[in-house]
């Protein structure tokens, strides 16, 4: 009797050599092929699609009973998701997939081997009906909306994909497993469900597990078998990027309590151990990622990613990504610029710009105070690169809702911030941010550094981790399982804590002790 708890297995990829049927053992070809894995995997819940059943007797008498099979996980166990055979030189390979709202990044990973064999990213085509996802999901509304947008997002993942195939010299047929992680709109997009209810109150979601399906269902062009596993989300505003990334950190499995936040258009929050785990999410991402300041741009060439104001001269030191001359500011550069100013005394407490101290700096457009970061003669816009009033506000509004979502969610548990073991910074924000900066405007709080660990792409890790590790798509939705979320809009204890942290580094200086302005 074959035993109904599953075996632990390190590979999506078995190879099985079969008894050969004979006139005294007549199990069907897949029975046979089934009977063997059983014994492997120590379960009977083995699947596998009918038009790949009616391939099995030619497939096993042409490689003579000795296949490598493509396996994968959903609720109802396990699925035959192809076959090869076990001389077959092309590496079988899956896919990693970021779903992210501005740019999508695939990973190429060779699943026997587990390497990583290229990784590729491109604009999400989805920009040209609107930059943020609100845009995108009201455009949905409009006939054809919907359709639209999903034949973007799938059209431009399979043209990358044949780009990222073409490197490796294999054949888009050679992925067998597509793994994707994106927030719960990008998700819904991506599988052309309807996004309306989302921003609407109760602000529900299609589906919160979208679990394991075809490839082919959804429109990815891959191995015709091929399954694609879409990372649960939690709700409307938290999505399977921040499971995805949950799962990468291993911060569920510590015993120690730990906290992780990714920014991008909001910042999301999880703050938990191995017990329990407690998330929000609330905007305060928009002047990060040059939704705000007019100056502001996602990072590529010619964008200021580091400021530096020597104490000595007073001038600003900067730093453009590839050196060329400056077109506008990141979100790492924009954190950065404001510390600098703060720190120089050429910005105030409250977060207005000092004129003794930026002198000639300092100039006037349209009624509007502003400060100028790069004269006209240094940039690649052959104008003044300023940095306003206006911008500044805004940027102060999207800090202190940073530092009031991270005071909130640990002040909800009863933990201050140096009870925390790890302070895990993921996505764009966390891989290029410098902590320091970001502390001395009151923005993170003030532990030490050596307790800030930059994560990257946890996105994209996590997604990867499903096609390395196997178990780990059971993680995923335990951690799904696992989640208490904590509602911001409702909290009345977040907007007091909002005021207060509108100010350098924040009304209670004794929060940041690091943290000593130059003139001081």
């Amino acid at each position: 009797m074959i035993q109904t708890s599953p075996k632990k297995i390190d590979c999506w990829v078995l190879s099985v050599k079969l008894q050969k049927p004979s006139l005294k053992d007549n199990t069907g070809d897949t029975d046979r092929l089934k009977t063997s894995l059983s014994k492997i995997l120590h379960t009977n819940s083995i699947h596998m699609d009918l038009s790949l059943m009616k391939e099995v007797p030619q497939l096993l008498r042409k490689w003579d009973y000795h296949v490598q099979c493509i396996l994968f996980k959903d609720s109802s166990g396990w699925i035959i998701s192809g076959l090869t055979h076990t001389a077959e030189k092309k590496p079988i390979t899956g896919l990693a997939l970021d779903l992210g709202t501005t740019r999508v990044v695939m990973r190429l990973i060779d699943l026997c081997s587990k390497k990583v064999l290229a990784e590729s990213s491109f604009d999400n085509p989805q920009i040209k009906i609107g930059p943020d996802i609100l845009s995108r999901i009201h455009y949905t509304s409009s006939k054809e909306g919907l359709g639209e947008l999903t034949r973007l997002i799938i059209d431009g993942c399979n043209t990358e994909i044949n780009h990222i195939c073409n490197s490796c010299r294999i054949s888009p047929e050679d992925i067998f497993i597509v793994s994707v992680a994106g927030n719960t709109a990008m998700t819904h997009l991506f599988m052309g469900l309807d996004p309306y209810w989302i921003i609407r109150e109760p602000y529900i979601p299609v589906v919160n597990r979208p679990g394991v399906l075809k490839a082919s269902e959804v429109g990815i062009d891959v191995y015709k078998y091929a399954r694609i596993f879409i990372f649960p989300n939690i709700g409307s505003y938290f999505g399977g990027d921040l499971i995805s990334g949950i799962l990468y950190s291993g911060m569920h499995k510590n015993e120690e309590t730990s906290i992780l936040v990714d920014v991008g258009t909001n910042a999301e929050v999880v703050l938990g151990n191995k017990s329990w785990l407690i998330a929000c999410a609330g905007a305060a991402g928009p002047a990060l990622e040059g939704g705000v300041t007019k100056m502001g741009m996602m990072a590529g060439p010619g964008v200021i990613d580091k400021v530096r104001i020597d104490p000595d001269s007073i001038q600003f030191e900067i730093h453009t990504i590839d050196n060329r001359p400056a077109l506008g500011i990141c979100g790492s550069g924009l954190i950065d610029l404001v510390s600098q100013l703060f720190l120089a005394g050429f910005v105030d407490v409250r977060g207005k710009f000092v004129p003794d101290a930026c002198e000639e700096k300092l100039i006037e457009q349209d009624g509007i105070q502003c400060l100028i970061i790069v004269p006209a003669h240094e940039s690649g816009t052959k104008k003044d690169i300023v940095f306003s009033q206006v911008d500044l506000d805004l940027f102060v509004s999207s800090k202190a809702a940073m530092y009031t979502i991270l005071n909130t969610i640990t002040s909800s548990v009863g933990i201050e911030f140096k009870d925390l073991s790890t302070f895990y910074v993921a996505g764009t924000f966390g891989s290029f941010i410098d902590p320091v900066s970001a502390i001395n405007i009151g923005m993170m709080p003030d532990i030490p550094l050596e307790k800030y660990k930059v994560l990257g792409n946890s996105s994209l890790g996590g997604a990867s981790l499903i096609l390395t590790h196997p178990e780990m798509i059971d993680e995923a939705d335990k951690i799904q399982n696992c989640i208490t979320y904590l509602e911001l809009n409702v909290n009345q204890e977040f907007m007091i804590r909002f005021s207060g942290a509108k100010f350098f580094p924040n009304t209670d200086a004794s929060l940041f002790p690091s943290v000593k302005v130059w003139q001081e």
